[in-house]
This record gives structure tokens, C-alpha cells and sequence, in this order.
């Protein structure tokens, strides 16, 4: 496809990051064109809202850029200010398929986030929030959707006939460790941990990276009462090699409160791990860092790493134990593989490349 034919819509939840994508894009189609669409979006006092997009996108490839955990979008409503949540936020993007008219050659969503990925599947009458959603932007012409590291990838059964690419962020992610860990990376030195039974398959994922060995804390909850949407958890118990005097990284897909993961590295520590480093592809803080930042202080996790897929707010940003990875410009180097029409799969293959980093870094050591 020419690059004429390649148009981006990077809704207020985007906004900062879609004229990064732009500007990666530009690079690496060697083009000057401005490929963000012009698009206005109006909220009502009442908090209704429309979307309209100001050129034409008739025949062009499409790709609307949301991000559906952007705490810090905000709007009047009744006087009042609100913050959108990830239902506003994904009735922006419905509201922009709308707004194409079916012009488009072909659409693509990129959702880094998934919207309601924690809703994937049913226990008793509850509602299958992630799976409707797909089925609403595949009812409404969406051709493709791109996400990262979805919760249970799944649901992608939900729309079996609609391409459903899950990207797993582990290569930019452990280039920016191994590049601070240097040569420190062995199985003498280093252990990978699962936080819990459902995070083994990503903790083996990143052992076999990383030619490291792996643990699993298994979480005891008590299944009789709901505390904030979840089963509290009553006990922690440890299972794998031993950890005392090596280097431990914990990773998960997200960190919600983060409470569960500051348990487990309060586990591990007292258990006699050295250092203890957390890996997470996306970090919400839904409470707040104060916990980390005291753990911190008190030596018990070295550092969290964590990519910028959604909002990170500025106060966590400025902790001195976060490490941002940013995957700005692999959004765009995605958008540019789709858009030629080309396979994505060599960038999901992180193996090789992982393994020249590693071998560089040993060799300095």
C-alpha cells in the first residue's frame, strides 16, 4: 500500500503517544506525510458525547489507536469533573468506527490495553464483558485488532473468523533488564517466580529466555467473601528451588494494587532471596506507590519494570524503583509490518534476539 493510504485516528486517550507513532511511522516509511487523521471530540454537559472526523478516510488503511486504562483523560459533566473510565473510553472507539461511515479500506483497533480483559470468563450468571466487546467492534467492520499481552488469550475464541494478534511485550521488556543486570543473568545467580498458578506459563516463557530456573508462589484464598471484585488471599506458600542468597524476578501480565506482589516479595525476602525485581507488562497502582516505596526503602524490591502500553502517572514515573520501557516505537514498527502487508509474526519471536543480548552482555561481564 502507498503511504498516502495509511491513516491513524489516536483518540484523547492516545493523544500524546499517537504523535509519537506518527513520528516513528514517518521514519520508518521514510515519508514526510502526516498520517494522524484530524478528528474533534465533543462531550455534552450532560455527558453524552459524539466523534467526527474531519477528512476523508474512504479507502484508506485505518488504525485507531485507544487507550482504554487512561485514568487521566478527564471531562465536565453537570458541572462536575470526570474521569473516563474504560467504558467511556471504549464507546470512543465505537464512536469513531461510526464516524468512518465504512469508508475505510480495511480497520484495524489497536487496544495495547484489552478492554475488560479481567471479565474473559464465567463463573455462574456474570456477564462475559471481553468477549462482547470484540464481537461489537467485529459486528461494526472491524477487520483486525491488535493487543498486548492479554489477560487470558482465549478469548480470542470469542470473533475465531477475525485477526486477533496478541503481542507479548517480553522482548522490549528484557532488553532493558538485561542492559541494567548486564551479565549478572545465570542460573547461579538469578531465578524467575511466578506470583501465582495462573502466571506460570509467562514465568517458564521468561526462564526459557533467560536460561533461568523458575518458581511458583501458589495463593490460598478464601473463596467465602469478595473484598473489592476478588477473593482475598489467606496464605502463601512457595514452591521451587531455593531461594536464598540469588536475585529473583517476579513477573506478571499487571499490577493492579500491587498488594498480592509486595506479599510475595515479603515472602521471598524472608525467605533469604538477595534482591527482588518485579516484571510487569502493564502497572496501574490502583492504590497508589506508597507500599512500594516503602518496600523499597526497606530492601525488598530492587526495581519494577514496566512497560508504557497505558497511562503511567507521573508520580510513578518519578519513583527511583520504576523502570519504564517504552513500546511507542514498536507500536509504529506494527503498524508499518501490517500496513505493507507483512507478516508480524518474526517480531513476536523474541528468542534469538534475547540470546545475542545476553551473550553480549556476558562477554562484557
Amino acid at each position: 500500500m502507498k503511504n498516502n493510504e495509511l491513516a491513524l485516528v489516536s483518540l484523547n486517550s492516545f493523544a500524546r503517544r499517537g504523535k509519537l507513532v506518527e513520528k516513528y511511522l514517518q521514519e520508518e516509511l521514510k515519508s514526510k506525510a502526516n498520517f494522524l487523521t484530524n478528528i474533534t471530540q465533543v462531550r455534552f454537559s450532560n455527558g453524552e458525547a459524539k466523534i467526527r472526523i474531519d477528512e476523508t478516510m474512504r479507502g484508506k488503511d485505518v488504525y485507531i489507536l485507544a487507550d482504554v486504562g487512561n485514568y487521566n483523560v478527564k471531562y465536565n459533566m453537570f458541572g462536575t469533573d470526570n474521569r473516563m473510565s474504560p467504558d467511556d473510553h471504549f464507546q470512543d472507539i465505537k464512536r469513531a468506527i461510526g464516524a468512518l461511515l465504512g469508508r475505510a479500506r480495511r480497520l484495524t483497533v489497536i487496544m495495547p490495553l484489552l478492554y475488560c480483559s479481567r471479565q474473559h470468563r464465567r463463573f455462574g450468571r456474570e456477564s462475559l464483558d471481553c468477549a462482547m466487546a470484540l464481537q461489537e467492534l467485529v459486528a461494526m467492520g472491524v477487520d483486525a485488532i491488535v493487543t498486548f499481552d492479554a489477560h487470558d488469550p482465549n478469548v480470542v475464541n470469542s470473533i475465531p473468523l477475525v485477526s486477533f494478534d496478541n503481542v507479548l511485550p517480553t522482548y522490549p521488556i528484557l532488553k532493558k533488564f538485561i542492559e541494567i543486570e548486564k551479565g549478572n543473568i545465570d542460573k547461579d545467580n538469578m531465578l524467575i517466580v511466578s506470583p501465582d498458578s495462573g502466571a506460570m506459563g509467562r514465568a517458564v516463557y521468561y526462564a526459557n529466555m533467560l536460561g533461568l530456573n523458575v518458581g511458583m508462589v501458589y495463593k490460598r484464598r478464601d473463596h467465602t467473601v469478595i473484598v473489592n471484585g476478588s477473593n482475598p488471599i489467606v496464605e502463601h506458600s512457595y514452591t521451587g528451588p531455593n531461594v536464598k542468597g540469588k536475585s529473583v524476578v517476579i513477573v506478571d501480565d499487571m499490577i493492579a494494587t500491587g498488594g498480592s506482589m509486595l506479599e510475595v516479595a515479603v515472602e521471598l525476602k524472608n525467605r533469604g532471596a538477595k534482591e527482588i525485581n518485579i516484571i510487569s507488562s502493564f502497572a496501574f497502582f490502583n492504590d497508589g506507590t506508597e507500599a512500594f516505596d516503602k518496600l523499597h526503602k526497606e530492601g525488598v524490591i530492587k526495581a519494577v519494570y514496566s512497560t508504557n502500553l497505558s497511562y503511567i502517572g507521573q508520580h510513578v514515573r518519578n519513583a527511583e524503583w520504576f523502570v519504564e520501557v517504552d513500546l511507542t516505537k514498536f507500536i509504529a514498527l506494527i503498524i508499518t509490518t501490517l500496513h505493507n502487508n507483512e507478516s508480524i509474526s518474526p517480531l513476536l519471536d523474541s528468542q534469538k534476539r534475547i540470546s545475542e543480548l545476553l551473550e553480549e552482555f556476558r562477554g562484557k561481564k
